[in-house]
């Protein structure tokens, strides 16, 4: 999924009342078209550019009479975090760690001269290896604290607590 396809079909706003509009189920053409009166072939093109997104899907399914009907729905679930400060704008997708490193590779293959921004993404890597495993220490020494604890708490016996 090409955060780019994303960034641009979010930022249209008919697209994200086609996806508000596809929450609860699928839909076909001629429904999303009357309920945001839009016209069919312009909702057409944003199906299509939001199915090459990979935001949607599509499937045919017969009805009683005439031929089937093409629905669409939201494919899968998408989560992304933009950024903004000054001298940083940052998109992070969550659950994608790799996604950076991915692009940088595809634009390697293309010719574009990236060892910057790959020495930039190892320097976060290491920054977030190193943070995962202080936390990893202090969770531990939370565990070996708790079960000190519960070691030296005094044994009651059921007799004395009458």
């Amino acid at each position: 999924m090409d955060l780019e396809e994303i960034l641009d079909v979010m930022g249209c706003k008919t697209r994200r009342d086609i996806l508000d509009f596809l929450r609860d189920e699928p839909r076909f053409v001629s429904q999303i078209s009357r309920e945001l009166e839009v016209g069919q072939k312009a909702i057409i093109e944003h199906l299509r550019a939001m199915e090459e997104a990979g935001l949607l899907n599509s499937s045919f399914q017969k009805i009683e009479r005439g031929r089937p009907r093409k629905y669409y729905g939201i494919s899968r679930d998408v989560e992304f975090q933009i950024f903004i400060s000054r001298g940083v704008i940052r998109v992070n997708v969550p659950g994608h760690q790799f996604q950076e490193l991915q692009r940088l590779e595809e634009r390697a293959r293309m010719g574009d001269e990236v060892t910057d921004e790959l020495e930039n993404l190892i320097e976060d890597y290491d920054m977030a290896i190193k943070h995962a495993k202080a936390l990893l220490k202090q969770l531990d020494e939370r565990k070996r604290a708790l079960k000190k604890r519960s070691l030296n708490l005094p044994v009651i016996a059921d007799d004395e607590m009458d």
